[in-house]
C-alpha cells in the first residue's frame, strides 16, 4: 500500500484541528483511510486525496482543479472522486477538499460490519 506520507501527516494534522470526532487510520483503499466517527472521511492513495463527500455536489466538485472521477467496475460513484496533487497544493484548496469530506460525514452511511 503505497501512500505519501507526507499527505496522510498533512490530512491527520488538520483532522486534528477539529473538535468532537473521532478519527480512525486504516490501510483501505490502496492506501490510508481516515475514519471520522467510524464512517471512511478522506483517503490518501499515492500523492492523492480520494475524498467521500455530497453526491448533491457532483457538479460543483468535477469542476475542481485536480478532480478525478473514481470509477469501480466501469461505473463513475457520485460522491467519491480522487484529487490529483495541483488540486490541493494551496492551502485553500486542501481546506475545501477536506470541508467537503467534513461536511458530509455526519450525512454518510457507515459500512456494514462483516459477522466472524
Amino acid at each position: 500500500m503505497a501512500y505519501n506520507n507526507e499527505l496522510a501527516n498533512r490530512v491527520r494534522e488538520r483532522l486534528a484541528m477539529e473538535e468532537n470526532i473521532e478519527v480512525e487510520e486504516k490501510k483501505m483503499f490502496s492506501g490510508l483511510s481516515f475514519l471520522v466517527n467510524g464512517k471512511m472521511c478522506v483517503n490518501v492513495s499515492h500523492d492523492n486525496l480520494m475524498c467521500r463527500y455530497n453526491a448533491e455536489l457532483e457538479d460543483e466538485v468535477s469542476e475542481r482543479k485536480g478532480f478525478l472521477p473514481m470509477t469501480m467496475k466501469g461505473k463513475q460513484l457520485k460522491g467519491y472522486c480522487y484529487v490529483e496533487p495541483i488540486g490541493f497544493q494551496k492551502p485553500h484548496d486542501f481546506e475545501h477538499w477536506i470541508q467537503i469530506c467534513l461536511d458530509y460525514n455526519p450525512m454518510a452511511k457507515a459500512a456494514k460490519k462483516k459477522r466472524k
